[in-house]
């Protein structure tokens, strides 16, 4: 059985690296894996972190790139690709244009596809953009739907999705964490060596999302600031995205205060051990939600609508949208109340038990018997 990977940002590359190694160790089964590296430069890093080697590299990445120019050549690469190869499945994974130009072409060359995590739904399909409709529109194509959640398995079946292609697997997300967390992690950066983890409290946050850019991220950025001064044992660590947009911000709001430390994006290794070692994570990412809960980390997201209802179901994270007052409120209470930080610290991660990789193989195996 050939199953051909396909994937091409740096969430995609950890999603699905633990599903390549599954495919790795099975007799009987050709891997093949294809990047399209939609994002180059935090692309690589995972790569090397989980020691995969792309078959095949269609290295589309332009800077200043439009969604079109990148589902036009990722649409031409995997054409050549495809048709090559002919695998019997083709993975993708989430809701990038990768996904969307993966799933396309493999339906225009008549490979089954199947979707790892499918059933992810937000309601607003300009919010996350593009990410919503990529999600969608892959699911449309799609042969097997590799479903975090029963919540994500029931929005597939409110679409008429057939129920027999529908699985619940858990996230790979969980999956990966388990390659990279050591206890005694040296960071590469001294600053993040030198944290004092266990008599500061370590705020991690992340923004990037492009419906943010504006107002309600210098909202954001504005409530975090003035929480640091009203909290004096609290350091913030930004690992600022590389969009200039979101730099610029950060570089106006986030600024005199030496407890505040902008530093460059970390690669995945990196970044997953600091949110083992943050107090609590401040977040518009998607996986950052489903990480953030492995930990016993407290997650607010700085965001309108999550397609990740099921953190704010179980109480790992809450959504907090992005005005001012709501996001000093929230950490302000997680901040001042041990009973509210403890009670999302110890709700159970809704996301699985790191075993989902096994399952989406097994699927795959039993399908074609």
């Amino acid at each position: 059985m050939k199953i051909m990977t396909v994937f091409g940002t740096r969430p995609e590359g950890i999603k699905m690296a633990p599903i390549i190694k599954e495919l790795e160790k099975r007799e009987g089964i050709e891997s093949v894996i294809c990047i399209t590296a939609q994002h180059r430069q935090m692309l690589d890093p995972v790569l090397n972190i989980f020691n995969i080697k792309p078959d095949y590299d269609l290295n589309i990445f332009k800077p200043g790139q439009t969604l079109t120019e990148i589902t036009t050549r990722a649409l031409e690469g995997l054409e050549e690709v495809i048709t090559k190869e002919n695998p019997d499945v083709l993975l993708v994974q989430g809701d990038t244009t990768t996904v969307f130009a993966g799933a396309l072409a493999a339906f225009y060359q008549k490979v089954k596809i199947g979707h790892v995590e499918a059933g992810l739904r937000s309601g607003n399909l300009y919010s996350p953009y593009p990410e919503e409709a990529n999600r969608r529109l892959a699911g449309l194509l799609a042969n097997f739907h590799f479903a975090p959640t029963e919540r994500n398995r029931q929005n597939l079946l409110k679409e008429d999705y057939p129920d027999e292609k529908i699985f619940i697997t858990g996230n790979t997300v969980i999956d990966a964490l388990k390659y990279v967390i050591k206890e005694d992690y040296i960071f590469d950066i001294d600053l993040l060596n030198n944290l004092d983890y266990e008599n500061k409290r370590v705020i991690l946050i992340t923004s990037h999302r492009s419906e943010n850019i504006g107002k309600p991220m210098e909202n954001i950025f504005t409530a975090i600031k003035d929480i640091m001064e009203k909290y004096e044992d609290v350091e913030l660590v930004f690992p600022m995205h590389l969009n200039p947009k979101v730099r610029e911000i950060a570089n106006k709001v986030l600024t005199n205060n030496d407890r505040i430390h902008l530093i460059e994006p970390l690669d995945y290794a990196p970044m997953a051990n600091l949110m083992a070692k943050a107090h609590l994570i401040v977040t518009d990412s998607g996986g950052l939600q489903e990480e953030g809960p492995t930990f016993g980390k407290p997650v607010l997201v700085v965001r309108e609508e999550t397609e990740r209802p099921e953190g704010i179901e179980a109480g790992t994270a809450k959504l907090v949208g992005t005005k001012y007052e709501n996001v000093f409120n929230e950490l302000n209470l997680l901040l001042s109340n041990e009973s509210e930080y403890n009670k999302m610290a110890n709700a159970v991660n809704p996301y699985g038990d790191g075993k989902a990789s096994e399952r989406i193989v097994d699927i795959l195996v039993n399908s074609g018997k």
